[in-house]
């Protein structure tokens, strides 16, 4: 098989054709690769070394970020509970347990947690005596019936305004 002269010109205008573009591609390829390197460089902060260990370490850095944030969650969590334990409501209602006495020198104070369990603790004055009682309260409920200025500084204490 015998190529004639103007057969044989043409495909040696196709392969420069060919290998011009082939020439044209690979100048193409190298820009963009040495744009992709140096954005590579951008995004691992100029430090030397590979992009998968690069996404390594900042996977590990987020895994010590995460057990730190769950660290404090729990901590969160156990302070919520010593929270909800401490006194939240207080109200002291001072009147005259007596006729005649003057001046409210008896007092009932309510000290509550935030489940409204706590104490209710009343000292009544008289002209010469003074008496001192304990009740217990559990989630707003007394064991022992309140008077009326005890259930009144229960209320004032459990009331949003008093937290």
């Amino acid at each position: 098989m015998s190529l004639s002269g103007g057969t044989a010109g043409w495909i040696a205008v196709a392969a420069i054709a060919i290998a011009v573009a082939s020439a044209l591609f690979a100048v193409f390829a190298w820009r963009t690769l040495g744009t992709v390197r140096e954005k590579q460089q951008i995004l691992l902060g100029g430090a030397r070394g590979e992009l998968v260990e690069f996404a390594v370490s900042r996977q590990t850095r987020i895994d010590d970020l995460q057990a730190a944030v769950d660290e404090v969650a729990a901590g969160l969590a156990r302070l919520d509970r010593r929270i909800d334990g401490s006194v939240a409501g207080t109200s002291i209602v001072r009147y005259d347990a007596y006729e005649g006495t003057g001046g409210h020198q008896s007092a009932s104070v309510a000290l509550l947690d935030s489940s409204r369990t706590g104490i209710v603790l009343t000292a009544i004055q008289g002209r010469d005596y003074a008496r001192i009682y304990l009740k217990e309260l559990d989630r707003g409920r007394a064991s022992v019936a309140l008077s009326p200025e005890e259930q009144e500084a229960v209320e004032r204490a459990m009331s949003p305004a008093a937290q």
